[in-house]
This record gives structure tokens, C-alpha cells and sequence, in this order.
């Protein structure tokens, strides 16, 4: 699975480890995510992360 970074603040998407702040269980991968799924450190909607 690709992790994903957001070009807002650089916070990267792992879906190995999820995201406990959004309650994302790992293994979760970012195109499973909903659309309105937002960055936890700023707040960017998800249109505005890129694989890396």
C-alpha cells in the first residue's frame, strides 16, 4: 500500500499504522478512506494529498 503526504503541511499518510486521531484502523489504504476525510494535523481535504 502507498503512503500518501499532504501538500498542505507534509503530514504523510501511512496505511500500515492508519491514523488513531481520525480512528483509521491500520490497514486501512487511502482510497478506502472517505472523500470528506480530512488531514489530521491541518485539516486539508484529502484531494490535496499525492503518493509518494
Amino acid at each position: 500500500m502507498k503512503r500518501y503526504k499532504c501538500k498542505v503541511c507534509n503530514y504523510i499518510y501511512d496505511p500500515e499504522v492508519g491514523e488513531p486521531r481520525t480512528n483509521t484502523p491500520p490497514g486501512t489504504a487511502f482510497e478506502d478512506l472517505p472523500d470528506n476525510w480530512r488531514c489530521p494535523k491541518c485539516g486539508a481535504l484529502k484531494f490535496k494529498f499525492f503518493p509518494i
